[in-house]
């Protein structure tokens, strides 16, 4: 169910009722999470006059040039893209401007300056992959799964100046699984963004929807009793894993920066990135930190109140595998 729609603004102007093919929209974002987005507002008919997404960056082995995600959709759409340096270019905002947006759409792009999200008549829209206000920030999905919760969802939003603090158009919920990665989440994200996505648009187009500031959402949730939790850009810092803490800390800890950039801890001198894990709690023989494994079916470490297996990881400078894959052939110092 979607759950937020907010309170009715006067009509004025700003405010259009047309159909969905005559409203022009600008859509920004780079990786693969907003191309779901992009394809949904395609197929439901949206007139996308442009697409401002990342330029292409030397990436892999051979540093070859790479076009983002959305890029290549765009391209195969005969879309128009621009590949903005700086946001404040004088030639992107011409560029921009020359679009005539009646509405920009942002999805998982960068932080906009003022000049950039307050062209458009109808102002620009964030699609973000928390329950606003919980979870501001750059990487909500990863936070929440870290943090242990059970339930996350989607919201979009109004920008404005402060980070993700914009007026709430739509949201709706979803689950999290107990075994789940940040990365299956994401996945299944992406997917109900988009639904959601096309809903608001649809509801700007025709002046049905409500705008609710997220301080009344604050008030009426009670969230005031205790502190918003953030969402701030994960530092390798996060990834160490400290097998001092309690195993259900660093089992979650684990999901949630899986695939990337993967919760990792020391190994015979190397990293040891570690992708998915199962718990064990009974006392552990072993001091916090120290591994061990009948170098055929399991490795495992101590933490304070059991162990933590490892079923899927990647050695310093080898390909991600299996843990009975790792140990075939790996030797132990």
């Amino acid at each position: 169910m979607i759950e937020y729609q907010l309170k009715e603004k006067d009509k004025g102007p700003g405010t259009f009722d047309m159909s969905l093919s005559l409203l022009r929209i600008v859509f920004m974002g780079t990786p693969e999470f907003a191309v779901a987005s992009l394809e949904a507002l395609v197929n439901a008919g949206f007139n996308i006059v442009g697409v401002v997404t990342s330029p292409d960056k030397p990436a892999g082995r051979g540093m070859k040039m790479t076009e983002s995600p959305v890029k290549k959709f765009a391209a195969r759409k005969g879309l128009t893209i621009l590949q903005p340096e700086k946001l404040k270019d004088p030639a992107f905002l011409e560029a921009l401007k020359a679009l005539q947006a009646d509405l920009q759409v942002v999805v998982a792009f960068r932080m906009l300056p003022e000049i950039v999200w307050n062209m458009p008549r109808l102002g620009t829209i964030n699609l973000h992959g928390s329950l606003l206000p919980q979870y501001r920030g750059a990487a909500p999905i990863n936070w929440a799964v870290i943090n242990g919760d059970k339930e996350t969802g989607v919201t979009t939003f109004k920008l404005k100046h402060e980070i993700d603090t914009g007026d709430i158009l739509l949201q709706e919920r979803m689950p999290i699984g107990d075994y789940e990665t940040a990365g299956e989440v994401h996945d299944r994200m992406k997917d109900l963004g988009a639904s959601v996505l096309v809903e608001t648009v649809k509801g700007l187009s025709n002046g049905s929807l409500k705008e609710t500031p997220q301080s009344a959402v604050i008030e009426a949730s009670g969230i005031n009793l205790v502190p918003l939790r953030h969402a701030p850009k994960i530092f390798t810092a996060t990834c160490r894993i400290d097998w001092n803490k309690p195993g259900e800390e660093i089992y979650n800890l684990i999901r949630g920066l899986s695939p990337y950039p993967a919760a990792f801890t020391d190994f015979e001198d190397k990293i040891l990135k570690i992708f998915r894990a199962e718990k064990e709690w009974i006392i552990p023989d072993s001091k916090p930190g120290r591994f061990e494994t009948d170098r055929k079916t399991y490795l495992k470490f101590a933490c304070n109140d059991g162990y933590i297996h490892v079923k899927d990881l990647q050695m310093e400078g080898k390909k991600r595998l299996l843990v009975e894959e790792f140990l075939r052939g790996y030797r132990f110092s």
